[in-house]
């Protein structure tokens, strides 16, 4: 199979993964969703999230239909990716711990670069609020929290964003 449709089918398949995974992760933090970039991401992930809410009922405060949705992407990118890459699709268990490994991976990745972004955004234009910070800032605030009352400050420096980011690319290496 040619390299570049692997790299496209790895693109496109990631972003519904990333969609889906944004929306579950709004939700746990319980983010504002009548910002505009979280407006975007309801609309981009209602096609599946709303019929499967009249299937699967919410279990306390876990949307059961959005971490359906997320073991699905999970599910289509790595079972099209492998049958992309070997020629078939790949057999039940190691698919479903590959997907497992995947969604991990991804949960990780997406608040790596959240807190990176956000660390940036606040360095760039202190004081200024515009509705990716916010919903960064809601996403990545409770983690940096943590962080910031384990590790002092220095010098009144808050390194909660640098500390975060190495403990993100620590879990990253141990899971391969």
């Amino acid at each position: 199979m040619s390299p570049i449709l692997r790299f496209i089918a790895d693109t496109l398949l990631s972003l519904v993964l990333y969609a889906f995974l944004l929306r579950l992760m709004m939700q746990w933090a319980r983010a504002n969703f009548r910002n505009p970039i979280a407006e975007a991401i309801l609309r981009l992930t209602n096609w599946l999230i709303l019929p499967l809410r009249r299937l699967l009922p919410p279990i306390g405060r876990i949307d059961t239909a959005s971490v359906v949705a997320v073991g699905l992407a999970t599910l289509l990118k790595t079972g099209v990716l492998g049958a992309l890459w070997s020629g078939m699709w790949p057999a039940l268990l190691p698919w479903l711990q590959v997907a497992a490994l995947e969604a991990l991976r991804s949960l990780l990745w997406l608040y790596f670069w959240g807190i990176f972004v956000y660390a940036l955004a606040s360095m760039i234009a202190p004081g200024v609020r515009s509705p990716l910070q916010e919903l960064l800032g809601s996403l990545c605030e409770p983690i940096l929290e943590r962080i910031s009352r384990a590790m002092p400050s220095m010098a009144g420096l808050d390194l909660s964003p640098l500390w975060a980011g190495l403990i993100l690319q620590v879990l990253l290496m141990l899971i391969g």
